[in-house]
């Protein structure tokens, strides 16, 4: 008898579908939740623009990623933050020693602001993701011990904070999100979004550079020491 899970041909079509390397680094680069062009994506990833939509094509019709046209320009972005989401859990199943070291002074100091912050799709990671997730812990507005989940502390900081939670949708309001650099998990989910947005719009976080670093500003420093406590040190 025929016992074969019928989800197997979806799972199988789905692996194959990331399983290719410029694939891979259009859903990478993505993660920074900007939309980009599609002759943007084929010079980050080296490769000929043809060669690029092709592959768009691919991810667009398998439905990781949606497209919107402007003009003569066509924009892509993760089909919705259940992609990035599957996308960072998975590069965070790379050992830290198996990507291939930086090969210039540029790179490294490039991967040295990706893993001091950055945005994950939507929220922050990095060790500024890891310090704002420690801080709301420790300060008994998230919990961690039973999966991620704001406390009723934790729901009247961030209306107090003027941080809004759209609480509408299937997504859950706080989610854990392993960080492929610290390998520990930091806040996701609509909180996660929600703080991430507030603090690009109040320019607490700006970004850097042409990938998803973030670097934190003197106003967010004074923002998130008041608010969380988070000494300046551990933000920079």
């Amino acid at each position: 008898m025929n016992r074969k899970d019928p989800r197997a041909a979806g799972l199988a079509r789905l692996a194959a579908l990331i399983a290719d390397e410029t694939r891979a680094a259009c859903l990478l680069a993505l993660l920074d939740g900007r939309a980009w062009t599609a002759g943007e994506l084929a010079r980050h990833c080296g490769v000929a623009a043809s060669t690029l939509s092709e592959h768009l094509g691919k991810l667009v019709t398998g439905g990781l990623l949606a497209e919107e046209r402007q003009g003569r320009h066509r924009y892509v972005r993760p089909a919705d933050a259940r992609v990035a989401q599957l996308v960072e859990d998975l590069a965070a199943q790379i050992a830290p020693g198996a990507a291939e070291p930086p090969r210039t002074l540029r790179q490294s100091g490039a991967g040295s602001a990706m893993a001091r912050g950055r945005t994950c799709y939507d929220h922050l990671a990095g060790r500024l993701g890891i310090a704002v997730t420690d801080a709301l812990t420790a300060r008994g507005l998230l919990r961690q011990d039973t999966g991620f989940a704001l406390t009723d502390a934790g729901l009247r900081w961030f209306g107090t904070a003027g941080i809004p939670l759209d609480r509408r949708g299937r997504r859950p309001l706080a989610r854990a999100c392993l960080d492929w650099t610290e390998r520990r998990p930091h806040l996701a989910g609509v909180a996660g979004a929600a703080l991430c947005s507030h603090a690009l719009r109040e320019q607490w976080c700006v970004r850097i550079g042409s990938e998803r670093a973030v670097k934190v500003t003197d106003a967010g420093e004074r923002a998130l020491s008041a608010l969380l406590g988070l000494d300046a040190a551990a933000l920079r």
